[in-house]
């Protein structure tokens, strides 16, 4: 399949994070405070992919922006369970996974931080 446009490239990179958030599953499951945050990390990480694809097909500015904010939302629980990951030592901090999925979490972040607000003009210019 061949990635075209920004919005393409977008949905790719939401794709390529919850995959690595998968890879992160036998690291963190050996044991009771491991498996918890695995499973909450799993939800925000996945489901942030799962709602930016809505905002794309959202069925006004509205939607879009209301689906938008909810990506944006997984997202930073996302962030805030791989902090506490790295924090807690759960995995070594160095990890490659970690590392990336850190580094990627703050960059969409800010790409979908960046597209609300400005949705958020746009709508009040119209």
């Amino acid at each position: 399949m061949k990635i075209d446009g920004f919005r393409d490239q977008l949905s790719e990179r939401f794709l390529v994070f919850a995959s690595c958030i998968i890879k992160l599953e036998p690291k963190l499951r050996k044991n009771y405070t491991g498996r918890h945050i695995y499973g909450q990390l799993f939800r925000s990480g996945s489901s942030s992919g799962a709602n930016y694809e809505e905002s794309i097909a959202a069925e006004s500015r509205a939607d879009y922006i209301h689906k938008s904010q909810v990506a944006l939302k997984e997202l930073r629980e996302s962030f805030f369970w791989l902090r506490l990951i790295k924090k807690s030592d759960l995995i070594d901090q160095n990890d490659s996974d970690l590392v990336f999925l850190l580094s990627e979490s703050q960059e969409l972040i800010k790409i979908l931080s960046r597209s609300v607000i400005t949705a958020k003009q746009n709508a009040v210019k119209r």
